[in-house]
């Protein structure tokens, strides 16, 4: 960020000249590059290339030319406009992509199929009283309730016993290897692990395989509600137990080995060590941890769409906007649901604010 001005400096007129012309040269840019992408004349490549170099120089220009303006009012002035020269731009562009949108949501929830009419709160009546939206939120709850509480749970174990094993960083790599594969991804391992195959036939299905072998009957893993939503939640955890063991590894070489050698000493078990001391030390850690699972499992869309497509009463209710949107295109019950996830991620988000202002994050 720009230091700030100490000593006043009259403004000539060629510093005014010069301001003029960086902000035409700005504006002519923008304006150019943003008309020339939006013709689409180019080929992929051509077109790729002029993007990156007309969004790398316009994003230069604006702060520059912005700077140059800021510079010919007074100092005092000059000092106080000066951060909100370089964080406006993000603002506005955050603003741009995110809260107009969800105002623009929050304005077709009130609005029929076609956004022709408003039908104010009927498409809310429709979240709480159709049979299949309240499936929906029930697995949402199953989701956030073991999604995360299952991921945080063997991703602290794994940490705690990765740090007294000398395999320690072979064993976490392996752990947060499937960090790097999609959900996508996930789905499609997963939905070879747990295929069935009736009349006989040879399992191909690890889970099957291994049941067959041992004299029992193959299952239809995916099929059976609401057990299915369990071996779905498992794919998620599989993903998520990598990101919660690095940070709560990490958090737990931060924990003071003299207190904790001080509580052996004592008599204290490992068990009361890890309750009294090692916990409450990495609980902002923990809480951090949950929070970003849990918001990722309220908005998990991709595995249920990969493995079920929302079938045998695997709904979320992530799938259930997509298929409202794009599949039934009713805009109104699709905006309804966007509505109710984003009040189900706010008090989450408010939270992690609250505790980051608590420990000055922002200070």
């Amino acid at each position: 960020m720009a230091e700030t001005r100490k000593l006043a400096a009259p403004v000539t007129g060629i510093d005014i000249v010069k301001t003029a012309g960086v902000v035409l040269c700005t504006v002519l840019v923008s304006a150019c590059g943003f008309m020339l992408l939006r013709a689409n004349v180019l080929s992929q490549i051509p077109t790729t290339i002029i993007a990156i170099m007309w969004g790398v120089s316009t994003v230069v220009l604006i702060f520059y030319s912005l700077n140059l303006l800021a510079q010919i009012f007074p100092t005092k002035i000059y000092n106080k406009i000066v951060p909100y020269i370089f964080i406006g731009p993000a603002v506005l562009i955050m603003g741009w992509y995110l809260f107009l949108p969800t105002l623009r949501s929050l304005f077709l929830s009130f609005m029929d199929k076609t956004s022709a009419h408003f039908v104010w709160f009927d498409n809310y009546a429709y979240l709480f009283t159709d049979r299949s939206m309240l499936v929906s939120i029930r697995n949402t709850l199953i989701w956030l309730v073991c999604g995360t509480g299952f991921s945080v749970l063997i991703g602290l174990v794994a940490a705690i016993l990765a740090e007294r094993s000398y395999i320690e960083k072979g064993a976490k790599t392996f752990i947060f290897l499937p960090m790097s594969i999609s959900l996508v991804g996930a789905g499609v391992i997963f939905k070879f692990m747990y295929a069935a195959k009736f009349g006989g036939a040879e399992q191909i299905g690890l889970l099957n395989a291994v049941l067959v072998a041992l004299g029992g009957e193959p299952q239809n893993w995916l099929g059976k509600a609401p057990w299915n939503n369990l071996f779905l939640i498992a794919i998620f955890v599989w993903l998520q137990t990598g990101f919660a063991l690095v940070v709560l590894s990490a958090a737990l070489k931060a924990v003071p080995e003299d207190m904790i050698e001080a509580a052996r000493i004592d008599g204290a078990s490992e068990f009361r060590i890890l309750m009294q001391i090692i916990i409450p030390n990495i609980r902002a850690s923990i809480i951090s941890v949950s929070t970003t699972i849990l918001l990722a499992a309220l908005k998990c869309f991709d595995i249920v769409y990969s493995m079920t497509n929302g079938m045998f009463g695997t709904e979320v209710l992530a799938s259930q906007q997509y298929k409202q949107m794009f599949t039934v295109q009713n805009y109104g019950r699709g905006s309804a649901i966007a509505i109710l996830i984003l009040l189900g991620v706010s008090p989450v988000i408010y939270y992690n604010l609250k505790e980051f202002r608590n420990r000055e994050a922002f200070k």
